[in-house]
């Protein structure tokens, strides 16, 4: 599609020879999902983000997360106002269109379940008032997966809502020489200008809602998803959440391919990244030295995918 092309090309001026992790990315964006960015740091996490918000002109905020981080700080907070006599709701960060919480695993399980509400329901509840968020919303997570110490891991219902989980890995030598020419002088992520708009982004989810899931494509996710549950490699499978979301990134990419119908291998090319980060791994695939992932691959080829009419 003409729009993702040029979004895609927008942000990759800024992140170089990541096609694929930009392509990922906004197969999340038309999902509507979250998304989970786990890396190492100076790889181009919080550059990523930066550059997807200025492409799409959405408004965006970075919240540092830091162990002395409380809900109020992500949330909001209510001040008194005796002029009136009342409370007034101050707004916090995450109202906005694309919230960056930035090394999330480093603040407490207090502070990182105000999230779960806000992921889910799109709204910011205080006291006896709710508050809702602007329309189109996501949280862009990064975490850090080689720092153990001072960081909390996040619980599984906090995975769950995390429609996808990516890693951008490093650049090539190539490519790292060009980052280098890059920035040699100047910040290129403070030259690209918006390519897109709220209405743009709204759009294409709409029309992403619209692509055609056939029956046998359904029992496919299902029996995916269900093999999660039921696998010897696995001691926590997939939730009907996953199964939504594996369906939904399969739209985007259908979409994003030129397709108004997802094929089964629409499917199988998300599974890993929609999938891996709710999966807890049994002591019988520990022992084999596999990790989700790897894991997840071997149990999908198990499961016949169905055969496509012409």
């Amino acid at each position: 599609m003409e729009y993702v092309r040029r979004i895609e090309e927008n942000i990759e001026k800024v992140i170089i020879g990541k096609n694929s992790v930009v392509k990922n990315i906004l197969k999340g964006i038309l999902a509507g999902g979250h998304i989970l960015i786990e890396d190492i740091p100076g790889i181009g996490k919080t550059t990523l983000v930066k550059a997807l918000a200025k492409s799409l002109n959405l408004s965006y905020s970075r919240i540092q997360f830091t162990p002395d981080l409380l809900p109020s700080d992500i949330l909001g907070v209510s001040i008194y106002n005796q002029r009136d006599m009342s409370f007034e709701f101050r707004k916090g960060p995450v109202f906005a269109n694309i919230v960056l919480a930035d090394e999330i695993n480093r603040t407490s399980p207090k502070t990182q379940a105000a999230l779960l509400e806000v992921m889910e329901e799109f709204q910011v509840s205080e006291g006896t008032q709710s508050y809702k968020l602007e329309m189109p919303f996501f949280v862009m997570a990064t975490q850090n997966p080689i720092e153990y110490e001072g960081t909390f891991n996040l619980p599984e219902a906090q995975l769950d809502r995390f429609m996808m989980r990516i890693k951008i890995g490093y650049p090539s030598q190539t490519d790292e020489v060009t980052i280098l020419r890059n920035f040699r002088e100047e910040i290129p992520i403070e030259k690209i200008s918006p390519v897109a708009s709220v209405k743009d982004v709204l759009m294409l989810q709409q029309q992403t809602r619209q692509v055609k899931v056939s029956e046998e494509i359904y029992k496919y996710i299902v029996d995916i998803v269900k093999e999660t549950r039921e696998s010897k490699l696995f001691t926590l499978g997939a939730s009907p959440r996953a199964s939504i979301a594996l369906m939904r990134v399969s739209q985007a990419t259908a979409l994003m391919k030129g397709r108004n119908y997802v094929i089964p291998e629409d499917v199988k090319e998300n599974a890993g990244m929609v999938l891996a980060h709710r999966l807890i791994l049994s002591s019988y695939a520990r022992g084999q030295g596999s990790n989700a992932y790897e894991a997840l691959q071997v149990m999908i080829s198990t499961v016949e995918p169905p055969r496509m009419d012409d």
